[in-house]
């Protein structure tokens, strides 16, 4: 039996963004690709995000979160996920403050409100070989890619940013003119991406205001994607489109972006909701690997 078996579990989201926690500190366990998969098959628990909290490996942190998309794939970052991790570990506490750890580095966590949490995700990645891309773009503003006919192609020349994980931007005057469910798989598994990328489309609405759509790669078209939204913001700013403080509105609501000047760092502040808590069920993982 899956020694995940009988686990307590959180079903959260954020602004959406369908998350499930699971707190392996303490023990040894590792989650496998397969009970990954598994997980998100049980009723009620089909995720995009899964984040699983490990042990700190570093001082000053909380946890090492390992984060699995949906097909049981890692992710480095997930800012939604963060959250509700975040509300996870300051849970019946008076704490304000603490640090996470996953592949992408350290995140700062403050609590803003009940519900409501502020994360540090750090500094943009912007050099073409840090995103990464398949060719040395030496301006990652604008990168040579399209899709459609190369005379009248239906999209071309997004910016690309990394938050830990890769992201192209694509700036149109209408996110819903467009079929991202049948374009995003596509351009998610394109060869200039070598380890894949979330596709965006961004509208600027005003200089603080961005509305985005987002097929999130190894998930697919997702309510939210706060790393999307942070990459959205970094690649206005840069083309000067937009401020480098904006509200970012998704199809689940709203996320403040503040590309801090002072050090490059990127703010994501946004809300989490816990669905409901429960234990795994021993059949989800009949026959699956651990």
């Amino acid at each position: 039996m899956s020694p995940l078996a009988n686990l307590p579990f959180f079903k959260m989201n954020g602004l959406g963004n369908e998350i499930v926690v699971l707190d392996l500190r303490g023990t040894t366990i590792e989650v496998s690709d397969a009970e990954a998969r598994a997980i998100g098959r049980g009723e009620g628990l089909l995720f995009d995000q899964l984040m699983v909290m490990h042990g700190a490996r570093r001082a000053g942190t909380e946890s090492f979160v390992k984060i699995y998309n949906i097909d049981g794939s890692e992710a480095g970052a997930c800012g939604n996920g963060t959250r509700c991790v975040a509300w996870a570990l300051m849970r019946d506490t008076e704490r304000k403050r603490l640090a996470i750890e996953t592949v992408a580095g350290v995140l700062d966590c403050r609590r803003t409100g009940e519900w409501s949490f502020s994360v540090d995700m750090g500094e943009p990645r912007l050099k073409w070989d840090e995103i990464p891309l398949r060719d040395p773009f030496y301006d990652t503003r604008n990168i040579e890619l399209q899709i459609g006919p190369i005379d009248d192609p239906i999209l071309h020349t997004p910016s690309a940013v990394s938050m830990g994980n890769p992201h192209a931007i694509f700036w149109v005057d209408d996110v819903e003119a467009y079929d991202l469910s049948k374009i995003g798989p596509l351009l998610e598994a394109h060869p200039i991406f070598p380890e894949k990328a979330n596709i965006s489309l961004a509208h600027v609405a005003a200089r603080d205001h961005i509305i985005l759509k987002v097929w999130e790669r190894g998930v697919g078209l997702t309510e939210a994607c706060g790393t999307a939204a942070c990459a959205a913001v970094v690649a206005g700013a840069r083309k000067n489109l937009t401020d480098r403080k904006a509200r970012v509105t998704l199809p689940g609501g709203d996320l403040m972006i503040d590309w801090r000047k002072i050090d490059d760092h990127v703010i994501m502040t946004g809300p989490v909701e816990l669905e409901f808590e429960g234990r795994f069920a021993p059949e989800l993982f009949e026959g699956v690997e651990a």
